[in-house]
């Protein structure tokens, strides 16, 4: 006969990370009001009445405390940020059907001031389905911090981003930032861009959008870095590395 094998003792089950709330922060629910006509949101109500828009309300940020305002923007005075993804008619259509067949538009798109009008950094979509409904205004969520235009990818919830839209969005907005900072390092915005890999990958998706740049991702998240050099200076050589990338592909 084989010879017995010992008994397996049996294995207890992992224990799960306990997940303790955080220390409270943030406003109480009472706080959170603010007086519309008050200190704390008067460049914005000026900037919205200035734009020929119409505030509707102001309250604080429940993580931060941060001033926002809720208000009635001329659609044509909001445009989507020029570095975010490329629109997709499919979802347009499809989101002004939804809205249509519904009788409501219910999301705000979040705003902030720019040079002409408002930027919306999440809203291309919303924004496209409402031109097609013929909307003369849109309800917009204004915030003070104009950074927020290029930190808005990792909030996004309107639309799954792949891996091609991802990197072009990066891509568009580390070019928009080259020509606003020329003199800031490309590391400085790591936050902002994420990855590398995005970075390099943008480079080439801008020149050939069917790339097969899923295949290549594994490899340049071992190798890629941020770079110390200047946000142009960066851009010039993850070009050069992008070319790179599409003879590769061609052999």
């Amino acid at each position: 006969m084989p010879p017995r094998k010992p008994a397996s003792k049996e294995r207890k089950p992992a224990a799960r990370r306990s997940r303790k709330p955080g220390v409270a922060r943030g406003p109480e629910p009472r706080e959170t009001a603010i007086d519309p006509g008050s200190r704390d949101v008067a460049s914005l109500r000026s900037r919205v009445e200035g734009e020929g828009g119409a505030v509707l309300g102001a309250y604080r940020d429940p993580f931060a405390g941060a001033p926002l305002l809720l208000a009635s923007l001329p659609l044509k005075r909001v445009a989507a940020t020029p570095f975010q993804r490329d629109l997709s008619r499919t979802h347009a259509d499809r989101l002004a059907e939804a809205i249509g067949a519904a009788g409501l538009f219910l999301d705000p798109v979040i705003a902030v001031s720019a040079q002409d009008g408002f930027w919306s950094p999440n809203g291309r979509h919303r924004l496209e389905a409402a031109r097609r409904l013929g909307m003369r205004s849109v309800t917009a969520l204004i915030v003070p911090d104009e950074r927020l235009a290029y930190r808005i990818l990792a909030l996004n919830t309107e639309k799954a981003h792949n891996l091609r839209d991802r990197s072009l969005e990066v891509i568009r907005m580390a070019r928009e930032l080259a020509r606003e900072q020329p003199r800031s390092k490309e590391s400085e915005h790591a936050v902002t861009f994420e990855s590398p890999v995005f970075l390099t990958l943008g480079c080439v998706y801008a020149q050939r959008s069917r790339f097969a740049g899923s295949a290549y991702q594994p490899v340049l998240r071992k190798v890629d870095r941020f770079l110390e050099s200047t946000l142009p200076a960066a851009l010039r050589q993850r070009d050069q590395w992008a070319v790179r990338l599409m003879d590769v592909e061609d052999r």
